[in-house]
């Protein structure tokens, strides 16, 4: 009786390890997925002030003036490949300002519509145009309207980049107003946030708008990082698709 019982506690034993092995992959599988950033979980006041170019040539200037006027020396300016390849000079104001810069890449079109083959094509030219204009090799990317699945990630992520998210979007691409923009940002901004905004001349009312989001923000106690610095910040907040 005694050898009986030994010999099915240790064969419960051995079910029970077998079990705890085959859940060890799928917690370790949750971890891996592939995941889109949109804000930093902080008590830390601290933003990341992003804009998105992807064309023209009379709003991204004026932006850049506003932000020196502002002495605001940290911000994150995603980057189409095209648009720098034709504005040189604006990218390489860019760069000498002190700005962080990222990837949005080339043709502006849903990832999720194409194959990885042409994700990949699509992000190495901008990846290329940015680096022989500004010398920065892009590591964080937008992705083209913030269009991606849990297959565009995982193509992205095999890239070496981080895809980055907003959480907290001005909608100013939809000119809605300067107070809507303003007021939207300053009503819903949180610590640890990631502010979407353009500096392409399809936002028309953005430079109107950003002063008073700027003074807004620093009335709350917020100063300003890039959003590599915010990643630095503490846990990320994601989202799998």
């Amino acid at each position: 009786m005694h050898n009986s019982f030994s010999w099915l506690a240790k064969l419960g034993l051995l079910f029970t390890l077998l079990f705890s092995l085959a859940d060890l992959p799928q917690a370790q599988a949750t971890e891996n997925q592939p995941q889109a950033i949109y804000k930093v979980n902080t008590q830390e006041k601290v933003v990341a002030l992003t804009f998105d170019i992807s064309w023209g040539e009379k709003v991204p200037d004026p932006v850049l003036d506003l932000l020196e006027k502002n002495q605001v020396r940290k911000a994150t300016f995603f980057l189409s490949g095209p648009w720098t390849e034709r504005h040189v000079k604006v990218a390489k104001r860019i760069k000498a300002m002190g700005f962080e810069i990222g990837n949005h890449g080339h043709l502006h079109k849903d990832y999720s519509s194409y194959s990885d083959s042409w994700i990949r094509q699509q992000v190495s030219l901008s990846q290329k145009a940015i680096y022989n204009v500004t010398g920065v090799k892009t590591k964080l990317i937008r992705t083209p309207n913030g269009d991606f699945d849990k297959r565009v990630l995982r193509c992205l992520n095999g890239m070496g980049y981080t895809v980055i998210q907003w959480n907290t979007d001005s909608l100013d691409w939809k000119n809605p107003g300067v107070e809507t923009i303003t007021q939207r940002v300053l009503t819903r901004v949180v610590p640890g946030d990631i502010i979407l905004m353009h500096a392409s001349d399809s936002s028309r009312q953005i430079e109107a708008a950003l002063p008073q989001i700027i003074i807004g923000l620093r009335a709350k106690g917020y100063h300003f990082v890039t959003v590599s610095e915010l990643l630095s910040q503490g846990k990320v907040t994601s989202q799998v698709q």
